[in-house]
């Protein structure tokens, strides 16, 4: 019985100041889409896939080759250093050159993320950009030079694109939905946050429950507030 009436004390409060509530997550909703939509710039991603193998040197290299799964493996362990060269300086210099970019080995360098796909021999390369047609440039053109560069360096037979990258249709941030959603749940929880405080603050005696609350003592009648009218 005591904590429902805790529970109702505590919607009482939300209740008097209701339009805090219902008012602070609509404005932080609203402007959290309003910045999603026109401040903050789309950024798109293209991603390419390569699949690098390995250069058989002798007779002997070749039979073990046979033994699919210890390749797999070895080539798994491999995926990292091809990670590495695929980043390195070298590379990332000629993609600048070759596509004649506006950008140094930095500022490329912070656009692009090698992953080796898990439990796979393959490679991808994201390229992450304002300009979906310049993200997926940049991708398709790591993918070239990253070739050339590990075959040089590493002397494999040969390094194969299972998927070009194509120009994405739809930015992977700024997540509009999620923003709002977001900014409605924090301007929810702030606005029940200020209205308790509001309500600590508040040690005004306004009814009376509140006098009876304050005393201690019962409330035995309540004198009502007439409207005198002005007499002529």
């Amino acid at each position: 019985m005591e904590e429902e009436i805790d529970l109702r004390q505590y919607w009482d409060v939300l209740r008097k100041r209701w339009m805090i509530v219902v008012a602070l997550p609509l404005i932080a909703a609203l402007t959290s889409g309003l910045i999603s939509l026109f401040v903050m710039k789309p950024i798109y991603q293209a991603s390419t896939t390569l699949i690098v193998g390995e250069k058989a040197l002798d007779s002997t290299k070749e039979a073990r080759q046979m033994l699919y799964y210890d390749v797999l493996l070895a080539n798994q362990q491999l995926a990292k250093t091809y990670a590495t060269i695929a980043q390195s300086r070298t590379v990332e210099q000629n993609v600048i050159k070759y596509l004649n970019l506006p950008l140094t080995v930095e500022e490329l360098d912070s656009l692009i993320t090698i992953l080796p796909v898990k439990t796979t021999e393959i490679l991808e390369i994201q390229v992450t950009n304002t300009d979906p047609g310049l993200a997926t440039a940049i991708a398709n053109t790591m993918a070239e030079e990253f070739s050339k560069a590990v075959i040089e360096i590493k002397k494999v037979d040969s390094v194969s694109i299972v998927d070009t990258a194509v120009i994405p249709d739809a930015p992977i941030k700024p997540n509009k939905k999620l923003n709002v959603a977001i900014a409605f749940v924090i301007g929810l929880m702030a606005s029940v946050g200020l209205v308790f405080l509001l309500e600590y603050l508040d040690n005004t005696v306004k009814t009376s429950s509140d006098v009876e609350k304050l005393l201690g003592i019962p409330v035995l009648g309540v004198i009502p507030n007439y409207q005198i009218g002005k007499q002529g």
